[in-house]
């Protein structure tokens, strides 16, 4: 093994599992000239080191990072969902209830006008940094586990109580580079909105409680993808100049989330080209934000290389969730995971699946598939490992669920045992605008479970599906009726999880309003187990 590395995480928004010639390749077989979206430096990355088939996300963003950073299931953490600003304790000037903490979210709104059996839980909005409003809750996050390392985060952060005072990279251990503490962001003229101090959006905080972002050193470049970077690159070459201590960058686009904004003459591109349509994938504007995307991954790449520094970087990629699918969507915005079924917030394969590749030349094989089951807690413990720390030993002593991949990227198949993590787990407790891939009516809340080759997805509108995941990726035959014990064994397995490690106000509750009479789903309500509910 080489010296310790540098390390930089790129971590991708909405990038779906199909969004790579390459994976969709893999998935497909389909011969990547048939193609619309553009990926050569994706693709190049992939080719250049070794790619995970069946890698997990959470179901949405916010999720995703409170996992990264802290190697935790995000439901431990009470980060169940994401969302636009919404009314928090903290950010509402409000005292705290006994069992509640000061970043929740007082009320999820959903606009789902169809009867509803069951009513949102709450979620969490900001990791505890151990400050004085945490009350003795802290989390040990990945830049202050690795001690050793100039840490610097650009992008989107979205983990910090929309901007509470405390709660930001710095305050996790980061040099802070650009940022900004949302779920999206314009990609044309972005700098003053990350830059505001006025507080229009919390009128009751006070200014100085209020750190929403930073738009960083100003740059030439007029489209937020290319800005960023443009900051990340000059970041490198600063960095390339002090080799005694390594580094660890986390660069987070925003790309490719809405709003779906692109380079006029990129769209143009798009427009006319004759493959526009191929696996659903039409969009010329999405088209050419995923362009920008993988414009950016290349000159990472290549400035690497003219640098002298891509022999000891370890380079991993990574999207937050899974594609959102234009065709469960209110407005029809998105991506196609086909064949891969519904999308971004739903617990099928579509929204939860996601690239994951690792490049790290002379250490990581090239051209390398892993195809067992993994996810995004064990990017952590893995980051660990490749710095050179002990990770099972800080794995232990934080309590973290994930197990480190390092082992994997040279033993692939796993013949020697490295990664024993045999369950996965997911919570997302609320109904969403979005329409489920089951059924053409709202999604309800849901749970999984992914052990060994089976999933079993637990909708709490009393539904149980089991599939066999490696023998029917593709989620069409629900094997609960035919497998009754499986399942079963299962739900009992998940629903202990969730008891054990699920604070109750992160639960759905019933709706004592609900009129089944009124109901429109095919399948009535029902309470699978009322020592949950």
């Amino acid at each position: 093994m080489a010296s310790r590395p540098n390390i930089i995480f790129i971590l991708a928004d909405d990038y779906g599992i199909m969004d790579s010639q390459t994976y969709a390749q893999k998935f497909t077989g389909a011969d990547t000239a048939k193609m619309f979206y553009e990926t050569p430096n994706i693709d190049r990355l992939i080719s250049e080191g070794t790619a995970f088939s069946q890698a997990y996300a959470n179901q949405l963003c916010s999720p995703t990072r409170a996992s990264l950073l802290t190697g935790k299931y995000a439901g431990r953490l009470g980060f169940t969902t994401a969302m636009p600003p919404r009314a928090t304790y903290y950010n509402q000037d409000i005292a705290v209830p006994e069992g509640q903490y000061i970043h929740d979210v007082l009320e999820h709104k959903d606009n789902i006008l169809i009867e509803q059996a069951l009513i949102n839980g709450i979620s969490n909005s900001a990791i505890p940094t151990g400050s004085d409003l945490d009350k003795g809750w802290d989390e040990l996050s990945i830049a202050e586990a690795l001690e050793d390392y100039h840490s610097a985060f650009i992008g989107k952060w979205h983990i910090g109580g929309f901007g509470a005072k405390g709660y930001q990279p710095e305050d996790q251990g980061f040099e802070p580079l650009a940022w900004y503490d949302a779920g999206g962001s314009a990609y044309f003229n972005w700098k003053d909105r990350w830059n505001d101090t006025t507080n229009k959006t919390f009128p009751k905080l006070a200014p100085e409680k209020l750190d929403i972002g930073d738009a960083g050193n100003p740059s030439s470049e007029e489209y937020l993808t290319d800005d960023l970077t443009t900051q990340a690159l000059n970041f490198l070459e600063q960095r390339a100049k002090t080799k005694e201590q390594p580094f660890f960058l986390y660069f987070s686009h925003f790309a490719i989330h809405s709003p779906y904004q692109g380079i006029a003459d990129e769209i143009s591109y798009f427009e006319g080209k004759d493959t526009k349509g191929w696996n659903g994938h039409k969009d010329p504007t999405y088209a050419s934000m995923i362009k920008g995307l993988d414009r950016s991954v290349g000159k990472i790449l290549d400035k690497l290389s003219s640098l002298g520094l891509e022999e000891n970087t370890l380079v991993v990629f990574m999207s937050d969730n899974g594609g959102i699918d234009a065709s469960i969507t209110p407005r029809g915005d998105g991506t196609s995971n086909n064949p891969f079924m519904g999308g971004k917030a739903c617990l099928t394969e579509g929204g939860i699946r996601v690239p994951l590749v690792f490049r790290w030349k002379g250490n990581v094989p090239s051209g390398q598939w892993v195809d067992l089951p993994i996810d995004c807690t064990d990017i952590y413990p893995t980051l660990l490992q490749a710095g050179g720390y002990n990770a099972k030993q800080i794995v232990a002593a934080n309590d973290l669920d994930g197990e480190s991949l390092m082992g994997l990227l040279t033993d692939s198949k796993n013949k020697k045992n490295s990664y024993t993590k045999t369950s996965h787990y997911w919570h997302y407790p609320f109904n969403v605008i979005y329409n489920s891939p089951f059924e053409p009516y709202p999604l309800t809340p849901h749970s999984a479970i992914r052990e060994g080759n089976f999933k079993l997805i637990f909708d709490w509108y009393g539904r149980l599906r089991l599939y066999d995941i490696e023998n029917d990726p593709f989620e069409k035959n629900d094997l609960s009726k035919t497998s009754p014990e499986q399942t079963k064994e299962l739900f009992k397995k998940l629903k202990g999880w969730i008891k054990e490690n699920i604070d109750k106000r992160y639960w759905p509750t019933l709706n004592p309003s609900y009129n089944a009479d009124n109901e429109v789903r095919d399948k009535e309500f029902k309470v699978l187990f009322n020592d949950i509910l």
